[in-house]
């Protein structure tokens, strides 16, 4: 199931999404029935765009269920696509009579080839790859037909696997040996055997829902590609990724050859403070409290992280096979865990014995349950207080890689930077139209700001960088445009529509509205474009929201009345002389030849399987990579530094302070940063000088 974009959204409350849904109730006893009927009830109400369920619409559906579930064309057959072709134009008459029957069938039909796949994929093993025979693998898929026979889709898989073993053996070989001895095929072979097998425990723990939400999910992603459906423990998963803490033992934990396994322990959470298990151990059992234990060995992941969940201060007793064979219980009392990496964070960057602040933004992080509990606008106005605190002269707010969140928060940050005024347009159904302000006259930070962007930062990032940049606040330094999601979703809970039963429906995502920036320009497509544009190594092969499916369009409305801020003075001649500095620096005109090559890579789509040939392709890969060696040995020089309110509490802790070096060290081998300081110094030195002629003046 592609679920590349389920956390790039914008979240608005329920009180102003442009729509009204009554209470009505549903009833029918079979669940999916009763969750088409919904869903198509909700989107026909709410979503954005009036919905035309048509043959133009069936025909969308069927490509992307079948792409869904077969993109690489490894499972289905010619045969099977012209049995599921006679419903390419009946599914719209399907989903509003409720009707199964295409989904039945396609689900049937692609358990039935998984099986047949898993029959013979071990024999394909177990007979010695001919590494001398020339011969390609063809990665270009979307060109690629369905399999004529079964003989067809052994040869693809033949070739898939003949391609991994050919692969991981050239990375043992590394550069002594240039031929494959038996040692090293035997190696290679193992993990090639191990991974498909990984692959197809995944594939067989997915169940009937799991297919059926990508199916329902397939109707949706025709509206908008932010249109999505939750079962319900992918709502869970949202609610955690939004707010950043669930209740639980504070384990990430994994399942390989049927065991669930602890492959990360959370810092801050039960099993950390009180060090009870260690990453490595074996979950074999779980018990509520003094209830029986459950065995986990080979249950679905999902199903054994429900059991270990629940209630802050509730007991769960683990079954544990330690790394050292040992087995022992381990009762453990659950607590609210905190996912430290989605929230802000904040250091200090001494350059010339001048300090200057930087905070990392990953999402607009809320919890919905209590906005003042805890929330990403008010984790950085105390991280400002605190840099401020330590004396920074300007501040780097990076937004890079963050695909948004809610609404509120950015309405409510952007007003940290910025005396009052309006910051987002909103556009709801029926063309009605609501400008939201920032009322609070308090400015916590006045000085020089800088905000990084790249082609990841979506929604939410972009209503704050497109804000601070038309008010002339900020600098905003990256990549050419950021994503170009201008739209707003909201999540709405399934369940209200029904009574009496015991199915959980879980939610649907909805696109509700769109959004504006106070000039009236829409960041739908077209992104925030960057004062200050730095080349990356994938500017070529990636155009965020142009990328996706069905998006909605570009458009304009009428401007929002607002006043520039006038507190920076030569605007212009910054940017310009920080995009002539970057344009002439040798490192970024490496990263641009970088860019080139990757490009070109990816527009290969075919792979030699005789190894000399693949030998030679991956020699000349080396070759060329080795021209880009230096870009990995950049530094810029700048030091980072504990603020003084934490330094004795990091420095106390050992897996803090290792986090944090880490952090620091890769922070140093950033040249956004860099360029985002030697921006902040510019404006910094120029309020100076200005404030000088003015005091002379005086």
């Amino acid at each position: 199931m592609n679920k590349k974009f389920e956390y790039l959204f914008l979240l608005i409350p329920l009180l102003i999404i442009g729509f009204t849904i009554t209470n009505k109730n549903f009833s029918d006893p079979n669940k999916d029935r009763l969750l088409i009927e919904i869903i198509k009830y909700v989107v026909e109400k709410g979503h954005y765009n009036k919905i035309q369920i048509d043959d133009d619409l069936s025909e969308k559906i069927y490509l992307s269920f079948i792409d869904k579930l077969d993109k690489q064309k490894r499972f289905f057959l010619k045969s099977d696509l012209k049995n599921f072709e006679k419903y390419k134009y009946r599914l719209d008459d399907q989903i509003k009579n409720y009707d199964l029957t295409f989904f039945n069938l396609v689900y049937e039909t692609l358990k039935l080839r998984s099986n047949e796949v898993q029959s013979y994929y071990k024999e394909i093993l177990a007979k010695p790859f001919d590494f001398k025979y020339k011969e390609e693998l063809n990665l270009d898929f979307e060109n690629k037909d369905f399999s004529k026979n079964k003989s067809e889709i052994k040869q693809r898989w033949r070739k898939q696997l003949k391609f991994s073993t050919l692969d991981i053996s050239l990375l043992k070989l590394g550069d002594s040996i240039s031929t494959i001895n038996d040692r090293i095929y035997n190696e290679s072979l193992a993990i090639v055997k191990k991974n498909t097998e990984d692959f197809f425990e995944f594939y067989n723990d997915m169940d009937r829902d799991d297919w059926f939400s990508s199916y329902i999910n397939s109707f949706l992603n025709q509206l908008d590609p932010h249109t999505f459906y939750f079962q319900p423990d992918d709502k869970e998963r949202f609610d955690v990724n939004i707010s950043g803490k669930f209740n639980g033992i504070g384990a990430r934990l994994t399942k390989t050859e049927g065991s669930i396994k602890i492959v990360e322990i959370i810092i801050g959470g039960p099993i950390w403070k009180d060090n009870l298990l260690n990453v490595g151990d074996v979950i074999l059992k779980v018990a509520q409290d003094n209830s029986e234990p459950i065995d986990v060995v080979g249950m679905k992941l999902d199903d054994a992280i429900k059991l270990i969940k629940g209630p802050a201060k509730s007991f769960v007793t683990l079954t544990v096979k330690k790394i050292d064979g040992s087995i022992k219980d381990v009762s453990i009392m659950r607590d609210l865990v905190e996912l430290e990496e989605i929230y802000a964070k904040s250091t200090l960057i001494n350059k010339e014995n001048i300090n200057y602040g930087y905070i990392s933004l990953p999402k607009f992080y809320v919890d919905f349950s209590d906005y003042k509990n805890r929330n990403s606008s008010e984790d950085v106005k105390n991280h400002i207080i605190k840099l401020k605190n330590n004396g920074m002269k300007g501040l780097i707010l990076d937004l890079r890689n963050n695909g948004g969140g809610s609404l509120q928060t950015v309405v409510d940050m952007t007003g940290l930077f910025i005396e009052k005024g309006p910051v987002v347009q909103v556009k709801s159904i029926g063309n009605r139209k609501k400008i939201l302000y920032d009322r609070n006259p308090e400015i916590i930070w006045d000085g020089p700001l800088v905000i990084l962007i790249n082609e990841m930062s979506a929604s939410a990032s972009e209503i704050l960088a497109a804000a601070l940049q038309d008010y002339k606040r900020a600098v905003i330094i990256g990549s050419k445009k950021s994503f170009g999601k201008g739209t707003v979703q909201n999540i709405i809970d399934l369940n209200k529509f029904i009574s009496n039963s015991d199915f959980d429906m879980g939610a649907i995502k909805i696109t509700t509205d769109k959004f504006y920036r106070i000039n009236g320009e829409s960041v739908q497509l077209e992104g925030v474009k960057s004062d200050v544009v730095i080349p990356d190594s994938y500017m070529h092969i990636f155009n965020g929201e142009k990328d996706e499916n069905n998006p909605l369009k570009w458009d304009k409305i009428d401007a929002a009345f607002y006043n520039p801020w006038n507190g920076f003075k030569n605007f212009s001649f910054i940017k310009n002389n920080a995009q002539s500095r970057i344009n002439s620096n040798n490192y970024l005109k490496l990263i641009s030849k970088r860019a080139d090559w990757i490009k070109e890579q990816s527009e290969n789509k075919l792979i030699p399987l005789n190894f000399s040939v693949y030998k030679d392709y991956v020699e000349n890969n080396k070759k060329r990579n080795k021209l880009f060696e230096s870009i990995s040995e950049y530094s810029n020089n700048l030091n980072f530094k504990l603020l003084k309110s934490e330094k004795d509490f990091i420095m106390s802790n050992k897996d803090l302070l290792s986090n944090r070096n880490r952090w620091h060290k890769n922070l140093k081998k950033d040249i956004f940063i860099s360029e985002g300081v030697n921006v902040l110094e510019q404006i910094f030195l120029n309020k100076s000088k200005s404030e000088m002629i003015i005091a002379n003046k005086e």
